[in-house]
């Protein structure tokens, strides 16, 4: 289910190819407002999740109907060979799942090549609250989402479009934005809004990350509700040589919201991805994410 896209950007950068993949309830024409922010020579292979965006959920035990896994292996077969995923919210989940998932598939013959790099907005490894990870949703958010779901599908989804730009510096351009995204496709197949929200709510990815060797760049908004800023220092402690950036008046959507900023920092990571660049791995890392309240540099901490 992937479409290549023909950018359209003017601004110099390395050619490369970006697998994109939007979060919870979206479909790929969210990435509109991003296209003309990146590179240029850029190659966009928006993929739709599945149940999403007219994409197939797939009957029960089919591979795109299940587990995490399911959904990541789905993506990867639709992807082209070795490039950067961008993925965002529950998008990212999978992406990061695929990322762990690639050396298995290829080794079974099933994908040509690995993941050359991650770019994770405003998603992280797990994104329910937990004792020794506080930086992420109320559990009883989620679960209020998914009876809402059953009652109301659609309202429900129009209240987590809300919550998505709540507090954003452009909440509600980059409201409407998701709105008129979200009319321009099928509607998603509720049961794979029940399935996602589930993955959001089970899924933990932490345990497999320190031996993650893929270049990967997390992006944050300085103002979400869903997915706090703090997390990234969470995750410079936790993922090997990453590097994050906080849109300091973005809130879950800073590729809407702030499409400049966060095409600038997309561009100069791929630019850190090409041979004859300082390494992206186990060196330093982006610095620039920024203390909200104080905006002041928030020191990286050593993975």
């Amino acid at each position: 289910m992937s479409a290549a896209v023909s950018p359209r950007a003017s601004r110099p950068g390395p050619v490369r190819e970006l697998v994109l993949i939007p979060g919870w309830g979206m479909n790929a024409v969210v990435w509109e407002a991003l296209r003309d922010t990146l590179p240029a020579g850029l190659g966009l292979h928006p993929i739709e999740l599945p149940g999403h965006g007219g994409r197939p959920l797939g009957p029960p035990g089919d591979g795109a109907a299940g587990t995490l896994e399911d959904w990541a292996d789905a993506c990867l077969e639709a992807a082209p060979r070795r490039a950067v995923w961008l993925g965002w919210s529950l998008g990212g989940l999978v992406a990061l799942a695929a990322a762990l998932r690639a050396p298995l598939l290829r080794s079974r013959g099933r994908i040509p090549g690995p993941i050359g790099g991650l770019i994770l907005m405003t998603a992280t490894p797990r994104f329910v609250q937990a004792p020794d990870w506080p930086a992420a949703m109320r559990r009883e958010t989620l679960a209020q989402f998914h009876d809402g779901l059953l009652a109301d599908p659609a309202g429900t989804l129009s209240r987590f479009l809300a919550l998505q730009t709540r507090g954003s510096d452009q909440a509600r351009e980059t409201l409407r934005r998701l709105r008129r995204g979200l009319a321009t496709r099928p509607p998603p197949d509720p049961a794979a809004l029940a399935l996602g929200l589930d993955l959001l709510r089970e899924g933990d990815l932490r345990p497999a990350l320190p031996p993650l060797r893929v270049p990967s760049l997390w992006i944050f908004g300085g103002q979400d509700t869903l997915v706090p800023a703090a997390a990234a220092r969470d995750i410079e402690g936790l993922v090997p040589g990453a590097r994050t950036h906080t849109v300091a008046g973005a809130a879950h959507a800073p590729f809407l919201s702030h499409p400049d900023e966060v095409g600038a920092a997309i561009g100069d990571f791929l630019a850190g991805l090409e041979p004859g660049t300082s390494p992206s791995m186990g060196s330093e890392r982006e610095n620039r994410s920024r203390d909200p309240e104080s905006n002041r540099q928030v020191p990286s901490r050593t993975a």
